[in-house]
């Protein structure tokens, strides 16, 4: 039985202030909850202060991307090491708004994937589609693409990640992938995993992200192979957030 997982990105949002009332609200709230694993994906600016109040709780936190470096000269970038030095658990690797603003590849993707790993930290890999991808048919293809440099790694490094399954065309605009739209990606993706190794598929965990919310994550979480969420906007309030938590509890 997987124990699911709700993961909240951050991205560029955030204070000293404003973080110490969110996170002391998450704190409090998850102590509510059972059966389900929670963690917070924040900038690197405040991993000390996540790790401070934290470090007691049974939220994990993490970070929004890595170098694919584990040192040298690469003024501004940050490394896994680095990372695990402030107790990160997990580091998101591959989100659309990097691929696409800051131009990865999935084969950098796929070192990243790596470095996270080399470093002690799992992994969540983000995997999706834009809508004209979608209109054209084009999301296994365009799946299978992002994933496939990832999987040449060998197939025993998804024993150690988490994926995650973000169509581009949802991302903060408001709409979301109906949970029937969302289980038949989710249940490619994990058919393909399983092609190559089915206890491995069977254990892996694939979240979903694209405009998750208290309304909604119930029914995304009832599906079989939807194993909880990668939540953006909603992991900001601390009340949205743990209702989101409280849903893949059930």
């Amino acid at each position: 039985m997987r124990q699911k997982l709700v993961a909240g990105n951050w991205k560029m949002h955030g204070s000293l202030v404003q973080n110490k009332v969110l996170l002391d609200a998450l704190v409090t709230g998850r102590k509510s909850l059972r059966n389900v694993s929670c963690a917070v994906c924040v900038p690197y600016p405040y991993l000390f202060q996540a790790r401070m109040i934290l470090h007691d709780s049974e939220l994990a936190w993490g970070a929004q991307n890595l170098s694919p470096f584990d040192h040298g000269a690469y003024t501004g970038e940050v490394s896994g090491p680095m990372l695990k030095d402030f107790g990160c658990r997990y580091v998101i690797v591959g989100h659309s708004e990097r691929r696409t603003l800051q131009c990865e590849d999935s084969a950098l993707v796929a070192r990243k994937f790596k470095a996270a790993q080399a470093a002690g930290l799992i992994p969540i890999l983000c995997v999706g589609e834009t809508l004209a991808e979608r209109e054209a048919g084009a999301t296994e293809k365009i799946i299978s693409d992002q994933l496939e440099p990832v999987l040449a790694l060998g197939i025993e490094a998804m024993t150690n990640s988490v994926l995650a399954y973000e169509p581009v065309w949802a991302i903060g605009t408001g709409k979301n992938a109906s949970p029937e739209q969302a289980q038949a990606v989710h249940t490619f993706i994990r058919q393909g995993i399983a092609a190559r190794d089915p206890e491995i598929a069977a254990q892996l965990l694939i979240l979903y992200g694209g405009s998750v919310k208290a309304g909604n994550a119930a029914a995304l979480f009832a599906m079989r192979d939807i194993d909880g969420g990668l939540i953006g906007g909603a992991s900001l309030k601390a009340d949205e957030f743990l209702a989101i938590c409280a849903a893949a509890s059930c």
